[in-house]
């Protein structure tokens, strides 16, 4: 009985051990095959920049605030790290350089003034000049903000408030004639584009730059 007794113990025993075996290997296998549907293959995605309507075209005329007028040259595509990108390639004459505007930041440039828009600037040209009291430091830090605005009124606000009527060196310090220079050229740029030779003609007339001029030479 004894001998039977154990026999059976023996038996469970090897039971026990087979059947953990086995809820071992399953769990084994069963883990092995969850690893397996986890891992996924990434498929990389090309990022493109945000997509807006072009509202310019070749050979426009735009003004971009930091640099003045700019013509476009060409619509060109990039691929910049991981994104696609289009942009502008504008040709700025006066500094001889060439930038890169995307396309999703067109709306930093603006069109070209029209001729309404030209004779109200000289109109402003016309204008007495504001003589302010605060500091000098204070007053070329306004203009340099006018000059870079890329507004073409305020533009010719700081060519009026800063014009001498003179072309003598001694009447201006050098910041404020480097300011004038700065302003000048960038509004007689513009004016260019629409007046053609006209343009610095008429821009020293209404600021009456001419009459001195005339007065010197005779």
């Amino acid at each position: 009985m004894k001998k039977k007794k154990r026999k059976k113990k023996i038996e469970r025993a090897k039971k026990k051990i087979a059947t953990k075996k086995t809820a071992h290997q399953s769990t084994f296998k069963a883990n092995v095959f969850k690893s397996n549907n986890e891992v996924k293959v990434k498929i990389k995605k090309i990022i493109k920049q945000p997509t807006e309507k072009k509202i310019f075209n070749l050979k426009d005329y735009v003004v971009y605030p930091k640099h003045g007028v700019g013509k476009i040259l060409s619509v060109e595509k990039a691929k910049i790290g991981e994104i696609d990108m289009t942009f502008y390639k504008v040709f700025i004459e006066k500094d001889k350089l060439t930038l890169s505007i995307p396309i999703n930041q067109q709306s930093h440039l603006r069109p070209i003034s029209s001729i309404n828009q030209i004779n109200k600037a000289i109109n402003i040209l016309k204008n007495k000049p504001k003589i302010k009291r605060t500091m000098w430091s204070r007053r070329a830090q306004e203009y340099e903000q006018k000059i870079n605005s890329g507004k073409l009124y305020q533009l010719a606000e700081v060519v009026k408030d800063l014009n001498k009527k003179t072309d003598v060196i001694a009447e201006q310090s050098y910041s404020e004639r480097q300011l004038f220079e700065k302003a000048y050229e960038r509004l007689k740029s513009e004016f260019e584009v629409i007046l053609g030779e006209k343009a610095k003609i008429k821009m020293d007339k209404a600021l009456r730059r001419d009459e001195n001029v005339i007065e010197t030479t005779e």
